[in-house]
């Protein structure tokens, strides 16, 4: 057992090193160029060695048994080739707030974010994998709220200093998820800070709910944070334009307080709704339903 977990943690290290070599040689092209190419790489290039073809048939099989095959086989490089481009958006900087930043915010919950901000009122700002999740996160923090984010640690060391410090030049403050993280992120969304984190991935120990009429488990910690502090739930997304480049971010009404698995359920929804809408925007990638 113990070899086999060195093995892997070679060939993830190894796997590590590549990307971070691949991330480097693209972020000396233009952005413009940057983007789609490292959407192609991934598409045509990584996605079919790292099996995400497979997985993407797999999951909409599951879950859209009905899709026409050709629409299936676009899917396994259109999910990929977004994947890629959100990659190299995040480490881009500079170059993707401003794209991020390009258009005016949009949706039926930026009055309560507005009102929020105003009162010192915590707020939870939640969203998917789904666009470029961090785009909103930059939009939100032009417009002045303070806006921190909650990640997952990388398991590799290395690379996820490599990941903190892209990131972090998005905006800070940014909160490692576990206990290490824990104490500065409740201090933060005391003092009335805009916590943003992603929900729509498979948690072991989170409740059995329903999205897309299949059983996932799904984190309760949105709910539960903001009934713990008092703090507005808004679900928040950056839907990728036809262009590639640029996004409408979309800011929906925020989810009444209730029981934590019926807020955390009309989230679910919520992302769901997005994600029918437009298909190959949500990353089929992962390994949601277990």
């Amino acid at each position: 057992m113990a070899q086999k977990s060195t093995s892997q943690g070679k060939t993830e290290r190894l796997r590590n090193i590549a990307l971070q070599g691949l991330i480097g040689l693209l972020l000396a092209l233009p952005y413009t160029w940057r983007v789609p190419l490292c959407g192609w790489v991934m598409a045509y290039v990584i996605a079919p060695i790292a099996g995400y073809d497979k997985r993407v048939r797999e999951n909409l099989a599951r879950i859209l048994p009905d899709l026409p095959p050709d629409e299936v086989k676009r899917m396994t490089r259109a999910v990929p080739r977004n994947v890629g481009r959100t990659l190299i958006e995040i480490y881009s900087g500079a170059e993707f707030v401003a794209r991020a930043t390009a258009e005016p915010l949009k949706g039926a919950g930026l009055a309560d974010l507005d009102a929020a901000h105003a009162a010192g009122r915590p707020v939870i700002l939640v969203t998917g994998h789904f666009g470029n999740y961090d785009a909103s996160r930059a939009a939100l923090i032009a417009r002045g709220f303070r806006v921190g984010a909650l990640y997952r640690p990388m398991a590799d060391p290395d690379f996820n200093a490599h990941y903190v410090k892209a990131i972090s030049r998005i905006g800070t403050p940014v909160f490692p998820r576990g206990r290490a993280g824990l104490g500065d992120m409740v201090r933060f969304l005391r003092s009335g800070g805009m916590l943003g984190l992603l929900m729509d991935q498979h948690m072991h120990h989170g409740s059995a709910l329903s999205f897309f009429g299949h059983t996932a488990m799904t984190a309760l910690s949105a709910a539960q944070l903001a009934l713990k502090y008092d703090a507005l739930v808004v679900p928040t997304y950056a839907v990728r334009r036809a262009n590639g480049l640029d996004f409408d971010i979309i800011i929906e009404p925020p989810i009444p307080h209730g029981p934590p698995e019926a807020m955390t359920q009309a989230l679910n929804d919520s992302l769901e709704r997005l994600v029918r809408e437009n298909l190959d925007q949500w990353f089929w990638v992962h390994r949601r339903w277990k």
